[in-house]
């Protein structure tokens, strides 16, 4: 009988939780991206669209520290860390001006990266959709990768 009364108070604590969550006004979103900010402009692809796009000769901004990068990357793909935006934007900057199509992508589950790269870009004047779940939803796909320092 203990653990029947266990288990009643966790589900009507969950459920009530839950509608305070989803009622009161200022709970948390339990679904989308949490890094796209309420009212951001942002675009998020699929790793099958990524690929469409990099046959039409997209942009791939790679935002993983370049370590990561050298040890695999999209085919094509220019390093663009978060970590050092400012140095790596400024070697890009006519590229990304010329460009109409950018995809820019980090390592996925969890990773912010990518979306700073874009908001940066974004305030700058360019515009790039962003890969959802990045590296891994590209590998997962079996979609083509390159190792080392050139693109």
């Amino acid at each position: 009988m203990r653990v029947w009364r266990v288990a009643a108070i966790v589900a009507a604590g969950s459920v009530m939780g839950l509608a305070w969550n989803a009622f009161g006004g200022r709970g948390i979103a339990l679904s989308g991206n949490a890094y796209i900010k309420p009212g951001e402009d942002v675009v998020e692809i699929d790793a099958a669209e990524a690929k469409k796009r990099l046959e039409k000769a997209a942009l791939f901004l790679d935002a993983r520290p370049v370590a990561f990068y050298e040890m695999g990357h999209i085919p094509g793909a220019r390093p663009l860390p978060e970590d050092d935006f400012d140095r790596a934007f400024a070697g890009l900057e006519p590229r990304l001006r010329n460009t109409l199509d950018i995809v820019v992508y980090c390592s996925g589950y969890g990773c912010e990266a990518s979306h700073i790269v874009a908001r940066k870009l974004r305030e700058k004047g360019v515009h790039a959709a962003i890969l959802h779940e990045g590296w891994p939803a590209w590998t997962d796909a079996g979609y083509p990768t390159k190792e080392g320092k050139e693109p």
